[in-house]
Formats: C-alpha cells, structure tokens, sequence
C-alpha cells in the first residue's frame, strides 16, 4: 500500500470514519483528523511519531467557534481576528473543560486557527466541523508545501492526500498568546511580528522561552537528514565539492553548487521547505545556508534555519 490522492468527497468521508487525510492549507501541508474523535486524534500523532505532549492547531471555519472550544476570548483579540483571519494568525486561549488533552498537549490552553486555504475551507465545511491538523511531515523533519512531498514521505503507508497544489506562503503559521494589554509570540511564522505591532494596542513580546509547549517549538525541528550550517556570505566561499550553497540573491563565488533563494522574507519562506527537501535527496555532505539579517520581518525564517541547523 501506498499514499493516494483522493478528491473532496472522499476526504470528508474518510474523516468521518475517522481516519487521518492530508490536506493543503495556505501555509504547510497538514495531516487532519476530527478535532472531537480521540481515536481519530491518535491516528495523527501514530502516523507523524508525534509525542503525545506535543499540542496540535485546531482549525476552524471562523470566530463563531472560538467559543466552541475556548473557555474566554480577550476583546482585545478583535483587531488581530479582523485583519488575519481567515490566515496564518494562531492564537492559544484557554480551553474549555471539555478539550481534549490530545488537542492540548495536556495543557489548559488551546490553539485556534482560522484558515485561508479555499479547498481546506471547504473541506471544512462539508465536514461540518473542526480539524486538529500539523503539518504532514513525519515529526521532526521538513514540512511539506505540495502533495508530492506528502506522497514522498508516506510511499509505504495508505495515506488519503487531498492535493490543492502549492502552498501559497510556504511557512507556518504565527502562533501569539493574548494575555492582559501583552501579546507574546509564541512561534513566529507567515504573520511578521512587525504586522503584529501594528494590529495590537498593547505591547507585542517575543520571549526566549515560552512557558507553554506550542506546536514547532522542539529545538531540533523542520530539519533535513542533510547538516545543515548556517554561515555568513564570506564563508560560502569554503565549501567543498561535497556541499551545496543556498544563497540569497546573487550568487558568491564558490565551487560548490548554488542554489539560490529571494532576498526577501516572503519569497524565501515559499521556497525554503521545497528547496530543503529537493536537496536533501541529492547526497551532499552539507548545506552551506547563508545567514538571513537580524531584523524582525526576518524573524520567521531565522527560527526555521536555527532549528534545522541543530545537530542530533
């Protein structure tokens, strides 16, 4: 048995048997299951080898069921729901007594997401309910951003893949937690912080740590079975015959083979799982990946090469 495409109806009736789909969204690929069914709920975390105590999104058709599953929503959460929903903008609320610790990690807040995606959208409502749905991947490694990826991690298993092309933003999803007149980011992701200071009255953190566990916050994470390295401009010029160089804009002078990405936060992020995984399978002894700037609006991508860098 292998992963198979299946169409809309066929991934709404497996769903409601239970069963985990892959689906698209506008930011990663997402492995879905009913948000309600704790069966269906393990099947997710089985299928990823995903820890238990790792908490999962709930996505959502819009507002009218924040209340479904948080037990208090802050009114000043209005702007932020107003201007990036439906989109990549999740927020962790406390969760009402009835969520299941599947969905939160065991915690006592819950993650919600409305999103964009217009084929996941409908996905969503002709199921008629919410799906917990982390990105496709097997745990650990790159996100997937088309079904191929998808069809490519889970050759061997009969998983259903609901194919809506590529994804439109290529990174995942900010995660930001309201909490008083503060607004912590949690994971920074396809919502910039800076967009964020703009849309809150308060004042937008960033912690070092956050004290609640919230999806993609392992240390080793979105990482290539490749080293990765991240390193300045000057120091592509060292790499081997063995490496491959991933730049932004032109190219430096090096032996090795380049790859080159937008100097630009956006057109990075859409292209950096992809080109991840393309190289991945190529053999090389390393990926040489020059350092992104220091600024806020590079703050996303920063994060995804921090982790991806890390050593086992």
């Amino acid at each position: 048995m292998c992963a198979l495409r299946v169409d809309l109806d066929e991934a709404v009736t497996r769903l409601r048997a239970g069963e985990a789909v892959a689906v698209p969204t506008e930011t990663v690929y997402g492995l879905a299951a009913d948000a309600r069914n704790e069966s269906a709920l393990r099947r997710i975390f089985a299928t990823k080898g995903r820890p238990l105590t790792n908490p999962l999104i709930v996505h959502i058709r819009g507002r009218e069921q924040l209340t479904d599953w948080a037990a208090s929503v802050p009114a000043a959460a209005t702007a932020l729901l107003d201007a990036c929903w439906p989109g990549p903008l999740t927020l962790v609320l406390p969760a009402r007594a009835e969520v299941s610790r599947l969905v939160t990690g065991g915690a006592d807040s819950v993650a919600l997401r409305c999103p964009s995606h217009p084929l996941f959208r409908e996905l969503l409502a002709r199921f008629g309910g919410a799906l917990c749905a982390p990105s496709a991947n097997r745990s650990g490694y790159v996100s997937p951003t088309t079904a191929e990826h998808v069809l490519a991690d889970y050759s061997t298993e009969p998983l259903a893949v609901l194919d809506g092309g590529a994804c439109a933003l290529g990174i995942e999803s900010t995660i930001v937690r309201p909490c008083g007149d503060m607004l912590d980011v949690l994971r920074p992701g396809a919502v910039p912080v800076e967009r964020l200071r703009e849309l809150w009255s308060g004042t937008v953190t960033v912690p070092a740590s956050a004290d609640v566990v919230v999806p993609g916050s392992a240390p080793r994470h979105y990482a290539p079975a490749t080293r990765v390295q991240v390193v300045s401009r000057t120091a592509l010029e060292s790499a081997g015959h063995d490496d491959v160089v991933i730049c932004r804009g032109t190219p430096p002078p090096t032996c090795a083979r380049v790859e080159c990405l937008p100097d630009e936060p956006i057109g990075y992020a859409r292209g950096l799982y992809a080109l991840l995984r393309r190289l991945d399978a190529g053999g090389y002894s390393r990926l040489l990946v020059e350092a992104v700037p220091e600024q806020e609006r590079w703050q996303a991508v920063r994060d995804r090469l921090r982790r991806a860098a890390l050593r086992r």
